[in-house]
């Protein structure tokens, strides 16, 4: 009975699950593993591990409810679909069609994280930062609980920072006669790599970072660490997708400085 049933619901809910019918007599083994005594048995897995499950032939509302509690929406699954093709987008240097895409996406699912960050980091990058202040202002209380979004933040706070400082390259003069004078100025260094996060000059202002871990790795309630580990957020390239069991490429700049502030955090 539930058989035909379960078929028609996951035609309905197109794609959000996938049915998988095991018999339990030829496979023994798989069936102690999930302590199976009666049929039929369901269980629900996510990422390969089961999170939920029922026994016995439920009506249709029933399996409906318990489903909800677990599969994406379908705003999600439209958001995270418009996500990738952004990312795609973004990869056939389209930026037009990506913003599009990314705008649509957070929209279609506002509690999608990923494509929130996706979006709010283009804006910034074409330096439309009234736009990502207004993209990221629904989230702004997550920030300090999602690192991505912090990562964000902490951007933000940079440019803000650099803009606050007038001419950039006196304002860099400036904190270079300081640090002249004292490299343990650390105040004077964390501002000369906001500075740089504002330029995306990433990697000097990590170099500028690590200059602080190695003399202070504790400075100001972990400051420098913190936002070093928030650029290596927000230059890490998207995930490539790959075929199962494959390993996906590692961007050599993000593997270069993480050996490096690993190294500096352990010594």
């Amino acid at each position: 009975m539930i058989g035909p049933l379960l078929e028609k619901l996951e035609t309905e809910y197109a794609g959000r699950f996938k049915l998988v019918k095991i018999d339990s007599d030829q496979e023994q083994e798989l069936s102690q593993a999930f302590g199976i005594r009666s049929i039929p048995t369901c269980v629900l897995l996510r990422d390969g591990k089961p999170v939920d499950g029922f026994m016995g032939a439920l009506p249709e509302g029933q399996i409906k409810t318990f489903l909800d509690k677990h599969v994406p929406s379908e705003a999600a699954v439209a958001a995270t679909e418009e996500e990738d093709a952004a990312l795609a987008a973004l990869a056939a240097g389209d930026l037009n069609a990506a913003l599009e895409k990314l705008q649509h996406a957070v929209a279609t699912d506002p509690a999608n994280d990923d494509a929130r960050f996706d979006y709010v980091k283009l804006l910034l990058e074409l330096d439309r930062v009234d736009d990502a202040k207004v993209a990221f202002a629904p989230v702004i209380a997550k920030a300090a609980q999602v690192q991505r979004l912090g990562a964000l933040r902490r951007w933000m706070d940079a440019i803000d920072f650099a803009t606050s400082q007038g001419d950039a390259d006196d304002a860099v003069a400036t904190l270079d006669t300081k640090l002249a004078s004292n490299k343990r100025d650390f105040a004077a260094r964390f501002a000369r790599a906001q500075i740089r996060m504002s330029q995306r000059a990433w990697s000097q202002a990590m170099d500028e970072l690590l200059e602080i871990l190695m003399r202070d790795k504790s400075w100001s309630d972990d400051l420098a660490r913190k936002t070093f580990i928030a650029i290596l957020d927000l230059i890490e390239p998207p995930k490539v997708k790959v075929a199962d069991g494959q390993v996906p490429p590692v961007d050599p700049l993000v593997a270069s400085y993480r050996r490096r502030l690993s190294s500096v955090i352990l010594s």
